[in-house]
């Protein structure tokens, strides 16, 4: 199990490659920047960007299987180059390096999913079908692969019940009683359907993305985050230790805030980042942004490129 792009290696995603001795599977191969803080990524993000697209591709290469739980960019390859393409950096080659030749199992695009993504999908659906192996819709599926078994779960909630964000698909990879679950962007998770399946398949790895506590009391309220925390220590009671990152680690203070809910708990259990699962320590660099940019001023050249209108910078990568 190798962590490939997380926020505590530098981007947004969760992008992770399972191998067994079955099969080679690549979990939502995405990674993505954003505006933070009123300002574009620092230099030293799109780097990280430029790192995790270059083992995306690597890696990708290994795979037979590749898997998509929804379609927000930091979680798949988009194949075409919009106006989000400052933030992927993919585009119809870059797709097809990663999906290229694979069975490609993805969220289905006509049921339990929101507008936005219904478009992204759509658009997705007939861009890679010309290149891809195998394209099959996932949702609450399973398939096999010798002895691996690759089970998803119903569409559960980006989130809370409810959520404007819409739905995504977790994964459990197992072999030989081994079970990594991968939950995609359950943020904690905050929906009891959602933790009910993951403590249904007997995990012995989880890696969840945990809530956005850097969009409390604005795009997500205190009561969310909460539930998202409680979600956390809940899996770690149930677990021992669990994988935490994603939206979770776009707060520099994150860990301060599981191990309260921890400590609140009373539960002794550990957690561990992305990062440490491959044994560094972590790289927050969207956290850190306001900062870098004091620390580390970029160069003339690079500003210049950022006060280049929209469609002039996606015509014109940074020079970084």
């Amino acid at each position: 199990v190798k962590p490939l792009a997380f926020e505590t290696l530098g981007v947004r995603g969760m992008c992770t490659y399972v191998e067994t001795p079955d099969v080679r599977v690549l979990i939502d191969a995405g990674a993505s920047l954003g505006m933070r803080f009123g300002l574009l990524p620092h230099p030293r993000e799109y780097r990280a960007l430029m790192e995790a697209r270059r083992l995306i591709r690597e890696y990708a290469e290994r795979c037979e299987v590749v898997t998509v739980s929804h379609y927000h960019y930091d979680h798949y390859t988009p194949a075409w180059r919009d106006r989000d393409y400052v933030w992927t950096w993919s585009c119809l080659e870059e797709a097809e390096a990663v999906y290229g030749g694979k069975v490609v199992l993805a969220k289905d695009v006509r049921g339990a999913i929101n507008h936005s993504q219904r478009v992204r999908g759509w658009l997705f659906e007939r861009s890679v079908r010309g290149f891809v192996g195998r394209l099959e819709v996932a949702d609450g599926r399973e398939f096999a692969f010798n002895r691996t078994i690759v089970r998803f779960s119903p569409p559960v909630p980006h989130g809370e019940e409810g959520s404007g964000l819409g739905w995504v698909l977790m994964t459990c990879i197992e072999h030989e009683g081994f079970r990594l679950v991968h939950t995609s962007d359950v943020q904690g998770p905050m929906s009891e359907e959602a933790l009910k399946w993951i403590v249904e398949q007997r995990p012995s790895m989880v890696i969840v993305g945990g809530p956005p506590t850097y969009l409390a009391e604005g795009r997500v309220s205190s009561a969310s985050i909460a539930r998202g925390l409680e979600g956390v220590a809940r899996l770690a009671e149930r677990l021992g230790v669990v994988v935490v990152d994603h939206h979770l680690a776009r707060d520099e203070g994150w860990r301060v805030r599981v191990e309260g809910e921890l400590r609140r708990r009373g539960v002794e259990a550990r957690f561990m980042s992305a990062a440490e699962l491959l044994g560094r320590g972590d790289m927050l660099l969207e956290a850190r942004r306001r900062r870098l940019y004091e620390e580390e001023p970029p160069g003339e050249e690079f500003m210049r490129w950022a006060r280049m209108r929209g469609d002039e910078r996606r015509r014109a990568p940074p020079p970084v």
